[in-house]
């Protein structure tokens, strides 16, 4: 995991911040992962869930405006913690 932030920070950095940035996440349809998951993200935030064919997951696509690579980097390690969670 530290190796692919560690991409993603070069990536960032080469972007101005604040910005808009999209955040892909997949997770399994259980209401505990998808609350842990809302709850990674401000109320501003631009939050669209879709529920998978068989039902089992639920992939969530979110807008936020964020001030720095760090604040980025914060929600991806949070985001982690979350069992089963697969971001993109």
């Amino acid at each position: 995991m530290d190796d692919v932030l560690e991409r993603l920070k070069g990536q960032l950095e080469l972007q101005e911040w604040p910005d808009v940035y999209f955040f892909k996440f997949i997770v399994p349809n259980a209401p505990e992962k998808i609350a842990r998951v809302s709850a990674l993200f401000h109320d501003e935030a631009e939050i669209t869930m879709h529920q998978s064919k068989t039902g089992k997951y639920i992939s969530f696509s979110v807008k936020e405006m964020m001030m720095d690579v760090e604040s980025i980097l914060d929600k991806y390690r949070e985001a982690a913690k979350i069992e089963g969670i697969i971001a993109l």
